[in-house]
């Protein structure tokens, strides 16, 4: 694979205009963009932002798409699709540091590393989506989040217009949040990101659903290919990968974040709910994470359920799916209702 290409001039910016995002986009719903260009190099992606600045228009930014619902009515402003490419390694001690640009699949990075023997990775596979929203999201399952790997992120800072390089401690990461989604969104745009793997470490096996595929295929002491292959299995079987055969496939995946309160509103919830075996895990700080998707199905909400074009997945109570017709609208009211 290439190395990540530095800035240069190129031709000016001639965006196009109003371009539908809904086929870009894993839900398949919502409007157009009144401005849109694909950016390949960074050089693009700053002459998009001072485009959109002598203009005075919104500057938005879209990935793989998996994690975004547009509105109806489309997007008001200048969509910029991150179109960057390369994945560059360098032996750092132990480790490997793995340096990717921003608009590389997600999953074939992961891939990418566990053929190659690189630990930290693995029990993300099959998550979609780019390089860059990995940062923002700190995308996590299974046990692993990038939070625990990612040693610098390449990021344009809006404000200033410089190219900026952010250490770990900078992302103010948390679960499922970080600087990028939750302190400035709008600040920076991620350019590229570097991962410190591990060189011939061993897999990350920490969830039961990984176990007990494991325990079913036989494997004692699972490879990373071994750990891959389950977790790639485990999503399938919840519709957590893009199959455009598999008829759950419009949805953004999790739609709902599991719900981290403190002990007083576990005892609300525990009492209310009837049953002592609720799942529950106790966080550092002492305060409880509940499984969402427990809550939703006990409060009567079952797989499949929902209002026409959008319902439940029949394979995920975590995840709003999208059939014919259904429109950004509908899914913003589903989601509403399930939360109340």
């Amino acid at each position: 694979m290439s190395s990540p290409g530095a800035p240069h001039h190129g031709t000016p910016l001639a965006p196009l205009e109003n371009v539908p995002l809904a086929p870009r986009c894993t839900m398949g719903v919502g409007g157009p963009a009144r401005f849109f260009v694909e950016a390949a190099d960074e050089a693009a992606v700053l002459a998009a932002l001072r485009w959109a600045q002598e203009r005075g228009v919104d500057l938005h930014v879209l990935g793989g798409g998996s994690n975004l619902v547009v509105a109806d009515a489309g997007v008001d402003g200048l969509v910029v699709k991150v179109a960057l490419r390369g994945v560059s390694s360098r032996e750092a001690g132990d480790g490997v540091d793995v340096t990717a640009a921003a608009g590389e699949a997600w999953d074939a990075l992961v891939a990418h590393a566990v053929e190659r023997g690189w630990a930290g990775l693995e029990c993300l596979s099959g998550i979609p989506g780019l390089v860059g929203a990995t940062p923002i999201q700190n995308v996590g399952a299974y046990g692993q989040e990038v939070s625990q790997t990612v040693t610098a992120v390449r990021a344009l800072d809006r404000r200033t217009g410089e190219i900026v390089m952010l250490a770990p401690e900078d992302c103010g990461f948390g679960y499922r949040t970080s600087r990028f989604k939750s302190g400035e969104p709008d600040r920076f745009i991620v350019l590229g990101v570097t991962y410190r793997l591990l060189a011939g470490g061993a897999p990350a096996v920490r969830y039961a659903d990984v176990e007990s595929d494991l325990a079913r295929r036989g494997i004692a002491r699972p490879s990373l290919a071994d750990v891959r292959a389950s977790v790639l299995a485990i999503r399938r079987s919840k519709s957590m990968v893009l199959d455009p055969d598999d008829p759950n496939r419009r949805s953004c995946g999790s739609f709902f974040l599991n719900p981290v309160v403190d002990q007083a509103t576990f005892e609300r919830v525990s009492l209310a709910a009837g049953d002592p075996t609720m799942p529950r895990w106790r966080e550092a700080d002492g305060r409880v994470k509940l499984p969402a998707a427990w809550l939703i199905e006990h409060a009567g909400l079952r797989r499949g359920d929902g209002p026409g074009p959008v319902a439940l997945s029949t394979r995920h109570s975590l995840a709003i799916v999208c059939h014919e017709g259904a429109r950004a609208a509908d899914v913003a009211a589903f989601a509403r209702e399930i939360r109340a």
